[in-house]
């Protein structure tokens, strides 16, 4: 079974040709492709699945869906407190563990 979970758009953006979002679930916010559904503006809903923007949704179908989730106990990641997890790999700080030095060093980085 899929699932797309509902998001509240927090800023758009382009990314190499590509309509993004950042979109909240819960506690967590993730970069989102807009493709899809381009029209959509800040601060509406949308349905993702696996990265996605499937569909728009108002913000009430939002609601019944995660008190159904949460009815499921299938919201704990979400009910965290906001976490940013962007970045290269999906994480924030993902650079932090890749070895590279991102400090002003006066390296000449050319």
């Amino acid at each position: 079974m899929c699932l797309a979970i509902p998001g509240k758009v927090l800023d758009t953006f382009d990314q190499r040709g590509m309509r993004m979002a950042k979109v909240q679930f819960g506690g967590i916010v993730r970069e989102t492709c807009l493709d899809y559904v381009p029209e959509t503006q800040v601060g509406e809903y949308v349905l993702v699945h696996v990265g996605f923007a499937i569909s728009r949704v108002n913000e009430e179908e939002a609601e019944r869906t995660y008190a159904a989730l949460r009815e499921l106990d299938q919201l704990t990641e979400l009910e965290a407190p906001v976490v940013e997890e962007i970045g290269p790999a999906g994480f924030a700080g993902a650079n932090a563990h890749s070895g590279r030095n991102n400090s002003s060093s006066g390296e000449d980085s050319s």
